[in-house]
């Protein structure tokens, strides 16, 4: 087993919305014990699921967890072998907790999340 790489779409401090309109994303390793490791943050040139799918790709990120998405960027995704965890709604924070626990699942409301400490 390696390390993995989850990316999230941002808005502020919290998963974005919608795939396509993220202007910021989240970069964090995981370790093979499931420890959060380095965090990269990055505000992106502009919004774009094409541009947003190529960063996935490129960074070899292992899961994608976000907002809203597109049918045909969700199944792209999953073809190149990405988990994607969509409909999920909720602080990053909160998200990123319950992924760690091994409890995120797509369709996750977390806002009020009492899991949110990472």
């Amino acid at each position: 087993m390696r390390t993995k790489k989850i990316l999230i779409p941002m808005y502020r401090d919290e998963v974005a919305p919608r795939f396509d309109l993220a202007g910021e994303a989240l970069i964090v390793t995981v370790s093979e014990d499931g420890t959060p490791g380095e965090r990269q943050s990055l505000v992106l040139p502009h919004a774009s699921a094409d541009d947003l799918c190529d960063l996935v790709l490129s960074r070899e990120i292992d899961t994608v967890i976000c907002g809203g998405i597109e049918e045909e960027y969700y199944h792209y995704l999953r073809w190149k072998r990405v988990d994607v965890l969509d409909a999920v709604a909720g602080t990053v924070r909160a998200a990123l907790a319950r992924f760690l626990a091994g409890r995120l699942k797509s369709g996750d409301m977390l806002f009020g999340d009492r899991d949110s400490h990472v």
